[in-house]
């Protein structure tokens, strides 16, 4: 069984006991979190699509840490002009563990 949840602007695709790094959820380890945002659940050769949300679907997960993600670099450099510019990021998120999936 898997489905497809909208968090963060993006979408992922869980299934039962998986983990995965989502943006910043306001939440401290140990607590669940339901998401209602479900946009597609499969089974065993069904697939059930959402116009745009399955009705009654939904994901139960457990926080589990707030990261960082590795640091990116940023590097802008204007040749012969004797200008470099170096920058880094490191994006805070959210590690989840999908305990289970409600199906409608």
């Amino acid at each position: 069984m898997f489905a497809i949840i909208r968090t963060g602007g993006k979408q992922y695709r869980v299934t039962p006991n998986a983990v995965l790094k989502v943006e910043k959820l306001v939440a401290e380890p140990g607590t669940t979190i339901t998401f209602t945002d479900v946009l597609a659940v499969g089974t065993e050769g069904n697939l059930t699509l959402g116009a745009p949300v399955v009705a009654g679907a939904s994901v139960v997960a457990s926080v589990i840490a707030q990261d960082r993600l590795d640091k990116v670099i940023i590097f802008k450099k204007r040749r012969r002009q004797n200008s470099r510019r170096r920058n880094g990021h490191r994006q805070h998120v959210t590690v989840l563990r999908v305990s289970e999936i409600n199906a409608a």
